[in-house]
């Protein structure tokens, strides 16, 4: 887990965080998740090597006293991190700590002292429904050629099927949503599985890609492809997004994620149930979902300021 440029740590304590690393790996958390709470770690561990002077070891994070935690976030508050950040820090620290006190029996509650950072709650934005069917329509042209074929199939799946990005670009051709695959079973965060229905439109564009794609793709291995064959990265869909929000005149808040939000918001607009549309997501809780109640209700006053004939009057 070392990073260049950083103190290391003592053996034992790196030796504790790899098998957390591990541990996190058999409960199926994401790749995300585990890189961010190494990062988490790794910049606490930085800090403790400054201060002690040397490599911290599992007796000094058995030492550790509210205190310290409290300088390490304004340490970093000071530095620009938002309370995003530092609350998933926390709970970074927090769940470590659970896990030490279950497989090595070595106890601090200090961080349990520590308030977590406010996050403030924004609401979603989602495109409307024209914008939305304007970013998966761009590329219809019968002439595609494999990479915007790509490009299609993976919006459509953000869009119309609602998956998260590293969700769509984890589709291996073992379960790719094909002609005749009308649902996937996708394990999204917390290890968390979900039934999703898959429009046809959905399966004629990954149809088309595989039918295109210049690469061997093995039964196992993700189906997207960058240019030279490995595994599409996120960031690629990304800047694709990013030159339609110029192309098309979208908002800035127009982001691969901002297509999962329409999914959501558009479903709910049409009447679908709010449990439902949290089994779709795959939210572990309803007031996760819920948050879309807010954003309907925000597009339906905004709806009514601009039709209602009284609405303007004073």
């Amino acid at each position: 887990m070392q990073e260049s440029g950083e103190l290391p740590v003592a053996g034992d304590l790196e030796t504790a965080l790899t098998r957390w690393r591990e541990h996190l790996t058999a409960r199926a958390a994401s790749m995300n998740t585990i890189e961010a709470y190494e990062r988490d770690w790794r910049q606490l561990c930085d800090w403790l090597a400054h201060r002690l002077g040397r490599a911290p070891a599992l007796a000094d994070i058995r030492r550790l006293e509210p205190a310290t935690f409290r300088a390490f976030l304004a340490n970093r508050r000071r530095l620009g991190v938002e309370n995003r950040s530092l609350a998933r820090s926390m709970s970074s620290f927090r769940q470590f700590f659970r896990w030490l006190e279950a497989s090595q029996d070595l106890k601090n509650h200090a961080i349990l002292k520590v308030g977590t950072p406010k996050v403030a709650r924004g609401l979603p934005r989602p495109l409307t429904v024209t914008k939305a069917a304007d970013v998966v329509q761009a590329d219809m042209a019968a002439d595609l050629d494999w990479v915007r074929a790509r490009d299609l199939a993976v919006l459509l799946l953000l869009y119309g099927a609602g998956l998260r990005i590293s969700e769509a670009l984890g589709l291996t051709l073992a379960n790719a949503p094909v002609p005749g695959r009308e649902a996937l079973r996708i394990t999204g965060k917390g290890g968390k599985e979900r039934l999703v229905p898959i429009l046809p439109a959905i399966q004629q564009a990954v149809a088309r890609y595989l039918e295109l794609c210049p690469f061997a793709l093995e039964k196992d291995e993700p189906i997207f492809r960058g240019s030279k064959g490995g595994p599409l990265s996120p960031r690629i869909i990304q800047l694709l997004m990013e030159r339609l929000r110029g192309a098309l005149g979208l908002p800035e808040t127009a982001t691969p994620h901002a297509l999962r939000h329409s999914f959501a918001t558009h479903l709910l607009s049409a009447g679908a149930d709010l449990r439902q549309i949290q089994e779709l997501l795959g939210h572990a809780s309803l007031s996760t979902t819920q948050v879309y109640t807010e954003v309907d209700r925000e597009r339906l006053l905004k709806v009514y300021d601009l039709a209602h004939p009284r609405a303007r009057l004073t």
